[in-house]
């Protein structure tokens, strides 16, 4: 039986976000645009839907289906930005995964890293940074990319 991403929503993360400062209260999953999706990091298996799992935070992942591709990156929700390399292969592999099929992008809360490497693969795709930008925020919440370095860069791309 499957179960739909709708149940899974009714489960929400709240906290504050320690690099930006600010409360936040998220639904579990987030669809972003088609088959791009971003998520926290709960314990347990990801949904079956998802074809493709891009890790950010590998303290706590998914269990991964048989079906699913998994890969994993770790990243640090700091002032110090990541490899820019490293995010243009990841945004670029998350672009190539959702023209497949179902793709979730996930950190531990849903904001910073997975934020970075999502709004990276929709500039890379067309969007600009403040398009993009502000897409994740109403799909997500206002407290994404609330870490002012991974903002500030992705506006850099302008």
């Amino acid at each position: 039986m499957t179960t739909e991403l709708s149940d899974f929503n009714s489960h929400r993360i709240e906290g504050w976000a320690r690099e930006g400062g600010m409360p936040f209260s998220v639904p579990l999953y987030s669809q972003i645009d088609g088959n791009l999706w971003m998520s926290g990091c709960p314990r347990g298996s990801a949904p079956e839907q998802f074809k493709f799992i891009i890790c950010l935070y590998p303290w706590e992942h998914y269990v991964i289906r048989e079906h699913q591709i998994y890969l994993g990156a770790q990243m640090f929700d700091h002032a110090d930005l990541p490899d820019e390399g490293i995010l243009l292969a990841l945004a670029r592999h998350v672009n190539e995964a959702r023209k497949l099929a179902p793709t979730l992008v996930h950190c531990q809360a849903g904001l910073n890293r997975s934020g970075l490497v999502t709004a990276l693969a929709l500039i890379e795709s067309g969007k600009t940074p403040d398009e993009a930008i502000g897409l994740l925020r109403e799909k997500r919440c206002d407290a994404v990319l609330c870490n002012k370095a991974f903002e500030g860069w992705l506006r850099g791309r302008a």
